[in-house]
Formats: C-alpha cells, sequence, structure tokens
C-alpha cells in the first residue's frame, strides 16, 4: 500500500513539473510571436521608406511595389 501512495506522489511531483514548463513554454512562445509580428511590421515600414524616390514625395504617389508574397497551398508542402 505504501508503495502505491509512493508512485502516486511521485506522479503528482512529475506531472506539476510538467505544468510549470508547459506554462513557461507557452510564454515564451507567445513572446517570440509578438516579436515576430513587430520585426515584420518594422520590415515592412522600412521597406516603404526606401522605396520612396530621395525629392521626398508622399507615399501616395510613389510607385507600388509588386508583392512577393504569394499563396503557396498546403497540399505542395505535403510531399
Amino acid at each position: 500500500m505504501t508503495l502505491l501512495w509512493l508512485v502516486t506522489g511521485a506522479s503528482l511531483v512529475v506531472a506539476l513539473i510538467a505544468l510549470g514548463q508547459a506554462r513557461r513554454t507557452s510564454r515564451r512562445l507567445e513572446q517570440l510571436t509578438q516579436n515576430y509580428w513587430e520585426l515584420k511590421y518594422q520590415y515592412g515600414e522600412l521597406r516603404v521608406q526606401l522605396q520612396q524616390p530621395a525629392g521626398g514625395s508622399t507615399p501616395e504617389e510613389a510607385v507600388p511595389a509588386q508583392g512577393r508574397d504569394s499563396f503557396v497551398p498546403l497540399s505542395s508542402l505535403k510531399r
């Protein structure tokens, strides 16, 4: 009977440690996701600044850039 309580206690400790690690990983993932979107936004701003002519024209007057992003279906990636 004592062995069963030891196994139960050890399982509980392992589960609590795993829960703590999962929460830390979740917070880290959220932070990395936020950093990714901030960098992507800043990259877009810098790209727009570089595409503007040196004459100081407004972005409405500048020629719109051709986007390099294109749709890639997931079925083509699963091969």
